[in-house]
């Protein structure tokens, strides 16, 4: 991986031990000639002076004060037709600070409306950029970037102390009319001053290749008659952390995603609008798709649309199904691991789906899941289970698969750890970031958050590992067998999906949503599979994944983005296929229109 390189990481104590938290903070000493760490050094002097000098009159003064500043410089590529439509660049760098009142047992932090009172508007709203370190081509920047992070920082934590002192003074005076909770967890886990320097990446963008590449693709998809439009982008995203707070964290971290996407669009003949859909990430230029394997992947795309124009629409299901590793990890990642980060356990407005469920079975014993931010990869994945195509998620094999979710330190400065989270179907602990929940006092460094928005625990690299697996053969064979016992007609295999949803909000139904995007029926007298459309998945989670009756052998990658409180996160889920005893799917929206009266100039009469 680029970023696997010799690095300076100092910590205030081992981490294998009980933190010592009386011992001083590693030292950091800024290197004159890396703009990064002047940057940092610039963020954490004014952090440490907002400590010791902000106090408003006679009210408490912060007792922590945290900032980030996180870069992300992006070159993107888009064509259709033949034709570049995108071509560009951007450069950003968005500042965040976290100033924090009262105490670590118990601070201004809460819900929402903790901030929510009258003197909040001023009128005036400190930004959150953050200026860049230099220019575009390598030029040396214009006037002193430290100094003008520090008057950035400075406006910023000044009216995040005004916002968190008067959260404070209200969180206090709810705690005169609520009983005393012997059980409430601290505000803000403590935890070991760390100091990471990471070299400088290099993630270089060939855009000349891929300019040839995407107009190539792109024309050919032009050329399929079943397509009313497609699109193919390429691109990279390049990400500079830096992290500091007044305990003594001070980490410079970069990492760069590869990304290519294909999608293509057409309709049914009773105008159903139909899509699919590839997306390819990676920590290296290489990993992405190119050439023949490019060509043959955009084929497979075009030909799964052809095969859904002509399939026909079923009623909504309740039977048993198979659901692909793709399908599999988006169930586990919406019915699951959204149910189990830390903040939810806390939140009064939350559904708490699984609190106070430690050492309680959730799951069936033959299954565990951990969340591991430390994995970076996947070894080569078995082949495809009963496909003659390619897999729906383009894994070559003999090639090793980037995991989105790796990183060493969270966003908020807490080292990287693999979490237990169920093992042998009994949950055994949540996703933690430095918000504390019941029982767990300490942060498993899943902190995360999208540039200048507040980290919260989230889901990194989710892996679904099963002691009761079965062959392609032999899951196809249970799946007509339950149907049968079920009385069924038939049974259902969803092999890719594009996604899902999910609300864990206790004034909402605890649900959650997938969206296939193959689904085949499967006759439970002869065994026949046809492609059909016009459903999605729904469920309710509890209710799901104890329908697991077993899994395949064969863990794929789902790589992407998740959106939640703190923003878009990269993510990766690892999972079998899975045989579950009832799913339940319902109608999609049926969006109907009349596809294009001419043929494409494109295609030649």
């Amino acid at each position: 991986m680029p970023w696997l390189h010799p690095t300076l990481t100092l910590a205030a104590v081992l981490l294998a031990a009980p933190p010592v938290l009386s011992n001083p903070p590693p030292a950091f000493h800024a290197d004159a000639k890396d703009p990064r760490q002047l940057i940092l050094g610039a963020l954490g002097d004014e952090l440490d002076r907002s400590l010791k000098e902000l106090k408003l009159r006679d009210h408490e003064a912060p007792y922590f004060v945290a900032g980030a500043v996180r870069g992300v410089d992006s070159e993107e590529l888009a064509a259709k037709y033949g034709a570049i439509f995108v071509d560009g660049e951007k450069r950003e760098r968005h500042l965040s600070v976290d100033v924090r009142v009262g105490s670590y047992e118990l601070d201004n932090t809460g819900n929402a409306e903790m901030f929510d009172f009258d003197a909040a508007d001023s009128g005036y709203a400190a930004g959150r950029e953050a200026p860049l370190d230099q220019l575009e081509g390598g030029r040396a920047p214009l006037g002193d970037p430290a100094l003008a992070l520090r008057n950035s920082v400075w406006l910023l934590a000044d009216e995040s102390y005004k916002h968190a002192l008067a959260a404070y003074l209200k969180k206090k005076g709810k705690e005169i009319y609520r009983p005393d909770d012997p059980q409430r967890p601290p505000s803000l886990s403590r935890e070991p001053a760390v100091v990471h320097i990471a070299p400088p990446l290099a993630a270089p963008f060939d855009r000349a290749l891929w300019r040839n590449e995407l107009a190539r693709e792109s024309a050919r998809l032009a050329k399929r008659v079943e397509l009313f439009d497609s699109n193919l982008r390429a691109g990279v995203d390049r990400q500079e952390r830096l992290i500091a707070n007044t305990e003594g964290t001070r980490i410079v971290s970069e990492q760069a995603i590869y990304s290519l996407h294909a999608m293509a669009w057409a309709r049914a003949p009773d105008g159903m609008l139909l899509e699919d859909s590839r997306d390819w990430y990676g920590f290296t230029e290489a990993e992405l798709p190119r050439g023949e394997r490019l060509a043959r992947e955009l084929d497979q795309l075009a030909d799964e649309l052809a095969a859904l124009q002509k399939a026909p629409a079923i009623d909504p299901y309740t039977g048993p199904a198979l659901l692909a590793p793709e399908a599999s990890g988006v169930l586990f990642h919406e019915a699951l691991g959204h149910r189990l980060e830390g903040e939810r356990q806390n939140d009064d407005h939350d559904g708490h789906t699984f609190k106070g469920q430690i050492n309680h079975p959730i799951l069936p014993t033959f299954l565990s899941v951990f969340d591991d931010p430390t994995r970076s990869v996947l070894a080569p994945p078995a082949a495809a289970p009963g496909r003659e195509a390619k897999p729906t998620q383009p894994q070559p094999p003999n090639q090793i698969i980037s995991l989105n979710g790796f990183y060493d330190y969270d966003d908020q400065g807490v080292p990287a750890q693999k979490t237990t989270l169920v093992k042998e179907g009994v949950l055994q602990s949540y996703l933690l970031s430095r918000a504390p929940v019941e029982g767990f006092t300490r942060s498993n460094g899943h902190g995360r958050s999208a540039p200048g928005r507040d980290p919260v625990a989230r889901m990194s690299n989710l892996i679904v590992e099963s002691t009761r697996t079965l062959s392609w053969a032999e899951l196809k064979a249970a799946l007509i067998a339950e149907a049968r016992k079920q009385g069924r007609p038939y049974g259902l295999i969803i092999r890719d999906v594009s996604g899902g949803n999910t609300d864990t909000s206790s004034y909402a139904y605890q649900a959650f949503k997938g969206q296939p995007r193959l689904v085949y029926r499967v006759d439970a007298n002869t065994g026949a599979e046809e492609i059909v459309r016009g459903v999605e998945i729904v469920g309710t989670p509890l209710s799901s994944i104890n329908k697991i009756l077993a899994t395949g052998d064969d863990p794929r990658v789902f790589d992407g983005y998740c959106g939640a409180e703190s923003g878009f996160v990269p993510v990766s889920t690892v999972a079998p296929t899975i045989l579950i005893g009832e799913l339940e799917l319902q109608r999609t929206r049926k969006d109907t229109g009349r596809p294009p009266i001419l043929s494409s100039p494109a295609i030649k009469p």
